[in-house]
């Protein structure tokens, strides 16, 4: 392959394939909304430059795409889970009731969360305690705590804008979600003594870190983040939470806040600057690999240098390349199944 063909731009549309009797010749992927606008350039890509059909790629949540995945094994069962969080054990322990025994850990990449807002409206510099303070049911007030009293940003913050607080985030289904809890609220939490006061309260695993309020100031979306922008553009004062690459794709729309004092940007993730970034993976049901056509193909293809190396379309569209994407492409030559959960 010494020139690849890309259509960057025409992403994937689903496509049934006929007949149940008759074995299955496409890949079928589904999963992270964040993964899914890479996945289908490699699809895309990976039917012009092979002879097999182009794989479809569908959506549904990081979490729905594993639990497709460990159905079981066979042709009515997906062959990939696009992730934008860990599995988890709960994953794992359905998998292997299921007869799913061997499952590829792939990461493809790094990705950054980013709290965005319209683009003619005023700049935000968050931290971790301002979204808890905004968000969470209950909050510290006098060293107690009581129900979230907060209408504005300024409330939380004086250094906010006074804008009433309207926040767009993922839903639960969404990898997404899952950062967002350990990485802002959970850190915010922290911050502020909540967490302390929560255990004090009896709250053992301060599970109201990520108990958040339910009067109309956090809004879960559960769709993608093409929903998030339109229920911005309809609601210019609300801040949206999205991944960095789609930012990056709409900075005529969005303007996007620092976090703690750091601007979100390919560099800032590389380097682990920026404190809101994640890793972003694939699952691959090794029991598919040599019965659906050109599977291990498809995923060689996807961490190639070409695809995923910091001069891919990957990098190009705002995937943080992995610095061990080697070590990466050595385990997928080999099938090398993951071990325990560390």
């Amino acid at each position: 392959m010494n020139k690849l063909k890309f259509a960057i731009a025409a992403l994937v549309a689903s496509t049934a394939f006929a007949g149940v009797a008759v074995a299955r010749d496409q890949i079928q992927i589904a999963g992270s909304s964040t993964v899914l606008p890479y996945a289908s350039i490699v699809a895309e890509a990976f039917g012009e430059n092979f002879s097999f059909p182009t794989p479809v790629v569908e959506s549904g949540g990081s979490g729905a795409g594993r639990k497709k995945l460990c159905e079981g094994v066979g042709e009515n069962t997906i062959d990939i889970a696009n992730s934008s969080s860990r599995i988890k054990q709960s994953d794992i322990d359905l998998c292997a009731q299921n007869g799913v025994s061997e499952i590829q850990e792939v990461r493809i990449g790094y990705d950054g969360i980013v709290f965005a807002s319209d683009i003619n409206g005023p700049a935000f510099a968050f931290t971790p305690a301002d979204w808890y303070n905004a968000l969470a049911a209950k909050v510290v007030k006098d060293g107690a705590l009581v129900d979230n009293p907060a209408k504005t940003w300024a409330d939380v913050n004086p250094e906010l804008p006074a804008q009433d607080i309207l926040a767009f985030i993922p839903g639960t289904k969404h990898g997404t979600r899952e950062v967002f809890d350990e990485k802002v609220l959970e850190a915010g939490c922290e911050a502020t003594g909540a967490e302390e006061a929560f255990k004090a309260a009896g709250d053992e695993d301060a599970k109201g870190c990520t108990t958040l309020r339910t009067d109309g100031a956090s809004v879960d979306i559960d769709g993608d983040y093409t929903e998030t922008l339109s229920r911005i553009d309809a609601n210019k004062n609300a801040i949206g939470v999205f991944g960095l690459s789609f930012y990056e794709n709409n900075t005529d729309k969005l303007q996007v806040a620092t976090m703690s004092g750091i601007s979100p940007s390919t560099e800032t993730i590389a380097s682990g600057e920026y404190p809101v970034s994640r890793p972003l993976y694939f699952y691959v049901k090794n029991a598919h690999l040599d019965v659906i056509p050109g599977l291990q193909e498809y995923v060689e293809f996807f961490v190639s240098d070409e695809i995923a190396g910091p001069d891919g379309p990957l990098s190009a569209y705002g995937l943080v390349s992995d610095p061990e994407l080697a070590k990466t492409q050595e385990m997928v030559k080999n099938r090398t199944p993951m071990g325990a959960l560390n």
